[in-house]
């Protein structure tokens, strides 16, 4: 016969448990207000979460639980190390205390995988899905559950690729990508220098090193902070410039004061970069193209971000912080495509140009020259109102003179093609 003593008393020594690791999560919440000075509209957003959480804790009637998972999304929307190490604490305590909620393993992968734990995060990915009757309806889990996977499939195959190489991936695996990425990096560079660019080996890992980039720092989950743009890769962007007539503008004050816009507004790509400016008559009023370069935490300003153009580029490293840049500095409807992560640092990439020599400061101009000439579709690729000193770094320079084919002082044009 049940004592119903003994089971009123289990009964309390669970709700007791409840109730301290709401208040731990309170806890870790008054941490976080603590140590925030940053007055944003999420943060804002955020510090309203905790307020309804709170209040949620001293009504008797109310069932707090909403509240604390609303808090932890809205941490996961504000970001940054404290945001996502808030949402992590929120949502190893939601999952405690409902063992089969939904929402709560989906925010504990999400935490977990802002945080680069991909491993962690693929396994309460699976815990969601496991609850979820319907499939469909967690799409966006079921994609990164995909990525994930195929992140792993594509180490383990480079892997097999050099199988003497003392396996130095396989034991990377399970590690976050933070680990993971630099090692394959290394990896990658070592088996070039052993064998030769003809070698399948060679040419296949090149491959996956390309597919597992692009898989690591392009998000699988839609991101509505792009404003109707549409993500490119190295794939898009070569198809929109492929047989096209391409110029790169300088935006110096003697450029602008040519004559040049007309003959400017006659190809088919006009380029620009950083901060630039148009004046019509000087370098044409066109911006097909816009580069942009991250400088240690900031990103080149003025108005260029806001100014229409068709393709814009981000280039920078690290990768988290060309997507937080790339996400606060977008403006929704200036820009019809976006390079994606695949394209953020093309010179030093193995996956494209691959030469780990250039400068960290290497101008956004050469960086996104080097990249349409390493592209090699377009017929005609020229420059304009580079030829002074200053323009370009002195190797930049030497490396554009190497390989003109024209020089049209009067035009101030350099011609590649």
């Amino acid at each position: 016969m049940t004592n119903p003593l003994a089971g009123l008393f289990k009964a309390r020594q669970k709700e007791a448990a409840r109730l301290e690791l709401f208040a731990r999560s309170m806890r870790l919440c008054g941490e976080y207000l603590a140590a925030q000075s940053e007055t944003s509209p999420r943060h804002a957003r955020l510090s309203r979460a905790i307020g309804t959480f709170a209040t949620s804790l001293d009504t008797p009637s109310a069932d707090p639980f909403d509240s604390l998972l609303k808090v932890g999304e809205r941490a996961l929307e504000a970001g940054g190390d404290s945001g996502l190490a808030l949402a992590l604490g929120v949502a190893e305590t939601s999952t405690r205390i409902r063992q089969r909620s939904r929402g709560a393993w989906r925010l504990h992968g999400l935490a977990l995988d802002g945080l680069g734990r991909e491993a962690e995060a693929l396994e309460c990915y699976e815990r969601h899905l496991t609850l979820v009757q319907d499939n469909g309806a967690a799409k966006e889990v079921v994609r990164r559950i995909d990525t994930l996977r195929r992140q792993r499939a594509c180490l383990e195959e480079a892997d097999a690729l050099f199988p003497r190489a003392g396996s130095p991936l396989r034991d990377l695996l399970g590690q976050p990508s933070a680990v993971t990425a630099p090692a394959f990096a290394a990896f990658v560079q070592a088996r070039v220098a052993e064998h030769s660019a003809g070698d399948p080996a060679v040419r296949r890992l090149l491959k996956l090193y390309g597919t597992y980039r692009r898989l690591v720092e392009r998000p699988a989950l839609s991101d509505p902070l792009l404003g109707g743009s549409t993500p490119i890769g190295v794939g898009g962007l070569r198809g929109l410039i492929e047989g096209r007539t391409v110029c790169l503008v300088s935006g110096a004050d003697d450029a602008a004061g040519s004559a040049s816009g007309a003959e400017t507004d006659g190809y088919d790509l006009v380029v620009r970069c950083d901060s630039f400016g148009v004046r019509a008559e000087g370098t044409g009023e066109r911006a097909d193209l816009h580069a942009v370069s991250l400088r240690g935490e900031t990103p080149w300003n003025g108005p260029a971000w806001t100014q229409p153009a068709g393709i814009r580029l981000v280039f920078g490293s690290p990768a988290a912080q060309w997507r937080r840049a790339t996400r606060q500095r977008l403006v929704p409807g200036a820009q019809e495509h976006i390079g994606d992560a695949s394209l953020r640092a093309p010179l030093t990439d193995p996956a494209l140009i691959g030469e780990g020599d250039w400068e960290p400061a290497t101008t956004t101009a050469f960086t996104v020259l080097r990249l349409l000439d390493f592209l090699d579709v377009s017929p005609r690729l020229d420059l304009i109102g580079f030829g002074l000193p200053g323009r370009l770094r002195p190797r930049e320079a030497e490396w554009v003179m190497d390989r003109a084919t024209h020089v049209d002082n009067s035009k101030m044009r350099i011609a590649l093609r």
